[in-house]
């Protein structure tokens, strides 16, 4: 199992916070240090996010709270405090100030609103407390890895209980494209196989629009545990499946699937990694069968996107081999593994779907 909004990833900062537009050297004038600033103080996004977050200032702002003050006897806080993180919200262009007082911003409105589809409130805390481990970075850049044990290789770290729900808004949108693209609401009687699924959200939506369609989910036990309790949640438990077991070691069956699902899974490992288990997965298919990815994927000359790139660094931190690949990457492994029909498709988050078949 692995670690959005609504604009392209042009238009996102490396950060992942809306761009301003004006880089290190806005404007076509002698370079100045304010984007050099905002960088070095990049964790003030984060630290100012993760607390607006964590005391619902989206949610109150969506409910008609407008002012400091009102916010503040809401989410039950400071009048200082809640004036302070107006201004930070209103610097990252997450709240607009107007003659009406404070609203949110069309992308806070959409992503950070407890209780909506996509809504990445958790995520935004969940990034509060991971903030003090980029500090490791220096040592991990100099040896080429994790210098504790690899976060995304152990079954029952306690991370995975924050992460894979957090993460789960993620995919909301993402996933609704893939079952457009692949016509799964009037598929019928489909098989889906989802091979490190985490929050089973693939497996929830696809299953929510086809009402004839079973799903599998292979993951560590820990895992399918908190997928278990999500597909429940939005009611297709009935038709949805786990396997308990290690995506590198356990079988995925032979010809057994229509619909295969490789979710943010392939930045974690390796190259070779990658080419067995897709070659796996083009054997769990059956004929006519489609293998859909969805991963932070690069150009091939490793210029953009902006977000895919930065990642990188996450699992330097966190992976033995993973990284963020080129399409030029996904593309060999998939012909090795034995497709012939790849296509890319990219989201209107930071993440490209590919299909193969």
């Amino acid at each position: 199992m692995s670690d959005l909004d609504d604009k392209p990833d042009s238009q996102n900062s490396p950060d992942g916070q809306p761009s301003t537009g004006d880089g290190p050297t806005a404007g076509a004038g002698k370079p100045t240090p304010d984007g050099i600033m905002r960088l070095i103080n990049g964790y003030w996004a984060t630290g100012i996010l993760g607390a607006a977050a964590t005391h619902g200032l989206f949610t109150h702002l969506d409910a008609g709270a407008t002012t400091a003050d009102e916010l503040a006897a809401r989410a039950g806080i400071s009048e200082r405090g809640a004036q302070t993180l107006l201004d930070g919200l209103v610097s990252l262009g997450l709240v607009v100030l107007g003659e009406g007082g404070y609203r949110n911003s069309p992308e806070a409105a959409t992503f950070l609103v407890r209780g909506r589809p996509a809504d990445l409130s958790s995520f935004a805390r969940l990034k509060l407390a991971h903030m003090g481990a980029m500090v490791d970075l220096p040592e991990v850049v100099r040896v080429g890895g994790p210098v504790a044990d690899a976060a995304t290789e152990v079954a029952d770290n306690p991370h995975w209980a924050e992460v894979v729900p957090a993460i789960a808004a993620q995919s909301v949108p993402v996933a609704e494209i893939a079952a457009e693209k692949l016509g799964l609401a009037g598929a019928g009687p489909i098989s889906i196989l989802d091979v490190g699924g985490g929050s089973g959200i693939y497996s929830a939506i696809w299953l929510g629009l086809n009402p004839e369609a079973r799903a599998t989910q292979l993951d560590w036990a820990p895992i399918n545990e908190i997928a278990r309790r999500l597909v429940a949640e939005r009611g297709v438990a009935d038709r949805f499946d786990c396997v308990d077991g290690d995506l590198h070691t356990t079988d995925f069956g032979e010809a057994a699937h229509d619909v295969a699902v490789f979710s943010h899974i392939a930045h974690q490992e390796g190259p070779e990694e990658n080419i067995a288990i897709l070659a796996r997965l083009r054997a769990a298919l059956r004929p006519g069968g489609t293998l859909v990815i969805c991963d932070y994927v690069v150009d091939d000359d490793r210029g953009g996107p902006p977000f895919p790139l930065i990642f990188a660094s996450e699992m330097l931190l966190k992976s033995k081999r993973g990284g963020t690949w080129r399409r030029a990457d996904y593309h060999a492994w998939l012909l090795k593994a034995g497709f012939t029909d790849i296509t890319f498709q990219p989201t209107p988050s930071p993440a490209t779907l590919v299909f193969a078949r």
